[in-house]
């Protein structure tokens, strides 16, 4: 399975938007940013790849509609707890809803530590159910990857801010999915 050439305007389109979202972290290797665009990337291409549904719908739709729950909890959690601090300095490849002064430590987040990265891992192996293949099995598994370095990246960047408080926060809770990883 390739992907048809018809979608190759689709996947320039979604590349240049995500180039020019991430183009300030894109500027800082090794920032969660840059990382999570190679993540953003590889959702877009098991997107196209995996248009037409051919595999386990049931699996793949319990994914694609549970990526939700993460995503929404988290930014409301973001925005309601996090005392957004556009003054913010130490990282000036953060978006402002990122830049927060406040550790979230409530909601979602007293769960797991990067809802909206679990929001992304359930979207990558959603669209990689929808018509595995090895080719979406290769993606899905480098968007994992990059997934995961996102939020080492993450991590190691909260305790540069957060200090103490963040590895305080790291031992009570799990990184993707409570109680398990």
């Amino acid at each position: 399975m390739s992907l048809p050439i018809s979608n190759l305007p689709l996947l320039l389109t979604g590349t240049a938007g995500l180039l020019w979202l991430s183009r300030k972290p894109l500027r800082n290797p090794g920032s969660h940013g840059f990382y999570r665009f190679f993540a953003w990337e590889t959702i877009l291409a098991l997107t196209l790849l995996n248009r037409e549904p051919a595999g386990d719908q049931l699996l793949s739709e319990t994914l694609l509609q549970l990526s939700l729950l993460p995503l929404v909890f988290g930014f409301i959690a973001l925005r309601r707890e996090g005392k957004r601090d556009p003054t913010r300095r130490d990282d000036g490849s953060l978006y402002s809803w990122e830049k927060t002064s406040e550790l979230v430590t409530q909601g979602i987040f007293g769960l797991i530590r990067h809802p909206m990265y679990s929001a992304l891992l359930a979207l990558d192996w959603g669209m990689f159910f929808r018509a595995p293949s090895w080719p979406a099995f290769a993606l899905a598994l480098f968007g994992s990857a990059c997934v995961l370095l996102t939020a080492l990246a993450d991590e190691r960047e909260c305790i540069a801010y957060f200090g103490q408080a963040y590895i305080d926060y790291m031992q009570g809770t799990r990184r993707f999915i409570p109680w398990l990883f």
